[in-house]
């Protein structure tokens, strides 16, 4: 696979692990940084990439009354329950738990409906987004590169 493609794969993997559809970017991404990928170039690509699905769900948090009965809709009533809960409680900064499985997808959404800031959302969920990826990178590096050297 090309380099040009690998990156491609990645970012849609990140884009659709943060939307309304399946996507397991952490294995991709792992994949690539196996491979010998570069680090910084692959955590810039599925941050962007999963900050991009992320705004899919702001967008749909935005038009929600439209779309909530849909079967596809990315979140259930009690996962939107449980994010209008948080958002309440600690405010936009609720978003930086938007990297968290279950949970972040119902924030981001909610996000949306609350007609929050666009510039304040998409800072808040590149640092939650580009956190995890930091950390997964850092992992891999500290922990799998030495088992995999042996």
């Amino acid at each position: 696979m090309n380099e040009l493609m690998a990156y491609a794969l990645l970012w849609l993997s990140a884009l659709s692990s943060a939307s309304l559809l399946p996507g397991s970017s952490e294995i991709v991404m792992g994949g690539l940084w196996y491979q010998g990928y570069a680090p910084l170039l692959l955590w810039l690509v599925a941050t962007s990439g999963n900050v991009a699905g992320s705004l899919v769900n702001w967008w749909l948090g935005g038009q929600v009354a439209r779309f909530s009965d849909r079967r596809w809709f990315p979140a259930t009533p009690e996962q939107m329950q449980r994010a209008e809960v948080w958002m309440a409680k600690f405010g936009p900064f609720a978003l930086l738990l938007s990297w968290v499985p279950v949970v972040g997808d119902p924030l981001t959404l909610v996000a949306g409906v609350l007609r929050m800031p666009i510039l304040l959302f998409v800072t808040l969920v590149a640092l939650a987004k580009g956190a995890r990826y930091a950390v997964l990178l850092l992992l891999a590096d500290q922990l799998l590169k030495p088992l995999l050297s042996q």
